[in-house]
């Protein structure tokens, strides 16, 4: 499957995303202060995101990066689990073995956090999306989530997402995403939940 000038994502191109993801949320107000080693967080983030993104691509054909390289999108699709839960339990090792228990209990808190406040009607969830530091700026990422959310409106789906910074809740707004809810993390920083009704929903708003 292709979607412009996207691709699905294949077991070759998990270093590749794995490097976007570590770069784009290395000084996200949410998943930064969530790995406070500094001189490591590059290292135990990458595992994170190396675990999460393998689990999940292997499982549902919904992982995306652009041609160049530049962005990434990690999609759960409707009735999909994000990890089962032996991976829940292999993560929470991963994360023992490189961060200890402290950092660990603070990033499963989120992940509970998101996962209380999800909405249980159907609908793709949007995982994951970042730039690589070197592309930011030239809208990679909102080129490519917008034709992701046309392969969504395709199968006539609503979509979901948690937007960990705030800057990028208007350009969420732009693709059609309206505010949901608000999850206040354990550092004190909110970040907003956000639905994209189905197309069938937003033509029969009008």
């Amino acid at each position: 499957m292709t979607t412009g000038s996207a691709r699905v994502a294949g077991p070759a191109d998990i270093d590749r995303i794995v490097e976007i993801l570590t770069t784009a949320f290395f000084h996200d107000p949410l998943w930064g202060p969530a790995f406070p080693d500094v001189e490591r967080r590059r290292e135990q983030a990458a595992g994170l995101w190396r675990f999460y993104v393998t689990s999940v691509s292997r499982r549902y054909p919904w992982t995306f990066l652009t041609a160049g390289g530049e962005a990434t999108s990690v999609w759960i699709p409707p009735g999909g689990v994000e990890l089962t839960s032996a991976e829940e339990v292999e993560m929470e090792h991963l994360l023992l073995s490189t961060t200890g228990r402290e950092t660990t209990d603070g990033i499963l808190k989120i992940m509970e956090q998101f996962d209380t406040v999800r909405p249980r009607e159907p609908h793709f969830y949007l995982g994951l999306i970042g730039t690589h530091d070197d592309h930011r700026g030239n809208g990679h990422g909102m080129r490519l989530l917008a034709e992701n959310l046309a392969v969504v409106d395709a199968h006539g789906a609503a979509a979901y997402l948690e937007s960990s910074n705030p800057v990028n809740d208007v350009r969420y707004g732009r693709l059609g995403f309206e505010p949901h809810g608000k999850i206040t993390a354990a550092s004190g920083h909110v970040m907003t939940t956000m639905w994209r009704p189905s197309i069938h929903d937003r033509e029969h708003q009008r």
